[in-house]
């Protein structure tokens, strides 16, 4: 494409595929767009093991890397005490999420074990441990680094650039844009309200103008769209609007790469753009997760979600135990089985490989712009 961004990262085609999902990666970057591999969940030893595994099927071509360091959260600069961490869970909500496994015959007696296993995602969202992965990513051949949730902390912007290495951050309001800009931030990406996962309240339609408006006085800051994105059309309808390209990651959990169960892919692939629900009952800030029992019985009548990365630490050693029985045919699990998806869910009603997607994705987009130029008569 005759495209700047296009030019600067060394892709052909400006579409962004956020995944936690290595094949999904590695096929987007190798089919010409840019895989970004999401990475907070990880301990340094096995990203450097994961992006080894990259490195060797993309034949050069670039993927990036994206971290979570908020700028606010529960126990923020302080030192990480993991036991006063798992000590500060209240008995309520571990007795709700224990008795939701029960009413649907799973035993809950092993999430305390399971609760340790991921206290490495609290210590990731720290500077400190963010800047673990951030050495391990820089030492491959990365492209991009990606930040949400906040303005990267200044040891990212330093090492990156140190590396020539362009930080992109997402963001949900102009004033959030701004602070990024003023900051140094390369590429911005306005992530509205239909986006999985972590999302603010604003339809990307609207978002997507107001931030490339808001960032104009700090100089030509490219600025992708995100946000209920899966189809072509929608990414040159948002490229009409001045976006730069399109930042995606739901899009690719219907695919056979992806890191879904197939439980929760079945759920997706039948799921209506109604079917989601925004709340913070996963992780303590608002996030778009696709509706089940687990995520009607939090917002009916569970207490109220806990900061980040409190509620996480209820949260995930459940699913995790939901999303195993899941794939041995558990009826309760699977009742209960949830993940991460925006409302563009109802339009992915088909299962398909990366690279088929990725072929329809630029032959749609092809189409929009041609029904474009045809009506203004070019």
């Amino acid at each position: 494409m005759n495209s700047e961004l296009c030019r600067k990262l060394g892709i052909e085609f400006p579409l962004f595929a956020f995944s936690h999902c290595r094949d999904v990666v590695a096929e987007v970057t190798r089919a010409g767009g840019m895989g970004v591999f999401g990475v907070v969940t990880l301990p340094p030893e096995q990203l450097e093991q994961e992006l080894q595994w990259i490195d060797d099927r993309v034949d050069g071509k670039p993927y990036g890397v994206d971290l979570l360091v908020p700028n606010n959260f529960e126990g923020k600069s302080d030192a990480l005490d993991e036991q006063q961490l798992l000590a500060g869970l209240p008995e309520e909500h571990l007795a709700f999420a224990s008795q939701l496994l029960e009413q649907h015959d799973i035993d809950p007696s092993t999430m305390d074990e399971d609760r340790r296993t991921h206290l490495r995602f609290a210590r990731n969202l720290q500077d400190f441990g963010a800047a673990e992965l951030l050495d391990v990513a820089l030492s491959h051949p990365v492209g991009l680094i990606a930040n949400a949730l906040g303005v990267p902390p200044p040891i990212m912007l330093e090492k990156a650039r140190e590396k020539g290495v362009p930080v992109a951050a997402l963001v949900g309001a102009p004033k959030h844009a701004v602070r990024q800009a003023q900051a140094g931030v390369d590429i911005l990406i306005a992530a509205g309200g239909e986006a999985g996962g972590h999302c603010g309240d604003v339809s990307t339609l609207v978002l997507v103008p107001e931030i490339i408006e808001a960032v104009k006085p700090y100089g030509n800051v490219p600025v992708l769209a995100a946000g209920g994105i899966v189809t072509g059309r929608q990414m040159a309808g948002c490229m009409a609007m001045g976006a730069a390209g399109a930042w995606c990651g739901s899009v690719w959990l219907t695919t056979t790469e992806a890191e879904t169960t197939p439980a929760v892919r079945e759920k997706m692939l039948r799921a209506s753009s109604r079917d989601t629900v925004r709340s913070r009952s996963r992780t303590g800030k608002f996030s778009r997760q696709l509706k089940s029992t687990w995520t009607d019985a939090w917002e009916a009548s569970g207490p109220s979600p806990l900061p980040m990365p409190l509620q996480s630490l209820v949260a995930e050693p459940a699913l995790a135990q939901i999303d195993k029985l899941s794939q041995g045919g558990h009826a309760g699990a699977e009742e209960l089985a949830t993940y991460w998806v925006g409302q563009g869910v109802g339009l992915m009603n088909e299962l398909k490989s990366v690279r088929t997607l990725m072929q329809e994705f630029q032959e749609d987009f092809l189409e929009a712009c041609e029904r474009l130029q045809s009506a203004v008569g070019e």
